[in-house]
């Protein structure tokens, strides 16, 4: 059955209306209807053009424009690219048409600068959460599936991971309805440490909050990233995180001769991603300076689908 995105959200609003619960938690981990048996897709995530959008050379306006050219079907958003928009009805409406025009599906929103989900001060833990809402409702307009946030806090080690919690479970409650998944990227902190941030998913415990396991945050300290200590075993992270994957983020910064990503071995990486029993979109986010921002996230997306052929083979 080919679907558009607005007939599988009417449909997932439907379900919620007449009190069944639509498994947002599985649209993440099954391959896409027109993925023809391919073992993931390939996304684009917003801030693989943040110089450009920073340098006001494009808008958010342009970013389907900009995928689809590049050769992709769907995108990720940043909120820092249109702050102000959340509630925007006429702009959204505008992204909607924009995304439908070029054959695009939006599939979250990465939101930042809303405040701690696991603020120690309650009253400030609170104000993070409401401060979410408007994104939740955008997404569930664009037809989105999941929105992404931090899961920032302070403390002790288990007093971060109940004060995570305590925040992304409230989030995630107000979100269930709207059928948004809320997801936690590894992004610095303790959310870096992957067996840290596997267990604030065992104290949420909900099948709507997961996580978003990105391949190169694993610095728990960027003051020190200089130092072998001050980061998490990449491979080992992406794999305690992977059962909770609604999303998966392909880091790049630099590549080879070979266009080989040469800080993570992307080979070994993605059979952590495929042995989890992942098969959802994998989202190009370049973030490197030696290449222009478009020929990095080309060089991306070329590897992710040299990696994804060889799988394929390998599996027979």
């Amino acid at each position: 059955m080919d679907w558009s995105r607005r007939e599988l959200m009417n449909t997932a609003m439907a379900g919620f209306g007449a009190g069944v619960f639509m498994p947002w938690a599985a649209y993440g981990r099954v391959c896409n209807w027109h993925s023809q048996g391919l073992a993931f897709e390939i996304s684009l995530a917003q801030w693989s053009l943040h110089k450009l959008f920073f340098a006001n050379d494009i808008t958010t306006n342009d970013f389907s424009k900009e995928a689809q050219d590049m050769g992709f079907e769907a995108i990720e958003y940043v909120n820092s690219f249109f702050k102000d928009k959340a509630e925007d009805q006429e702009y959204l409406a505008g992204l909607n048409a924009r995304a439908d025009d070029h054959g695009i599906t939006q599939l979250l929103i990465m939101c930042d600068g809303e405040g701690a989900l696991g603020d120690a001060d309650p009253k400030a833990r609170t104000t993070a959460v409401k401060n979410h809402h408007k994104w939740v409702r955008a997404a569930s307009i664009l037809g989105c599936h999941s929105i992404r946030v931090n899961a920032a806090s302070s403390g002790e080690y288990k007093e971060q991971q109940h004060l995570a919690a305590d925040g992304l479970r409230r989030l995630t409650e107000y979100a269930e309805p709207f059928g948004i998944n809320v997801i936690v990227e590894n992004h610095g902190g303790l959310s870096s440490d992957g067996q840290w941030l596997a267990g604030v998913m065992k104290k949420v415990d909900h099948p709507m909050c997961g996580t978003l396991p990105d391949f190169g945050n694993f610095c728990m300290d960027w003051s020190r990233s200089g130092e072998e200590d001050a980061w998490y075993d990449r491979y080992k992270g992406v794999g305690e995180l992977m059962s909770y994957a609604k999303a998966v983020s392909a880091k790049s910064h630099e590549f080879d001769d070979r266009g080989d990503e040469t800080g993570t071995d992307y080979r070994k990486m993605m059979k952590v991603v495929i042995d989890s029993g992942y098969r959802g979109w994998v989202g190009v986010e370049y973030e490197g300076s030696k290449h222009s921002p478009r020929d990095g996230i080309k060089l991306t997306k070329a590897l992710l689908e040299r990696v994804r052929d060889e799988l394929s083979e390998a599996s027979g």
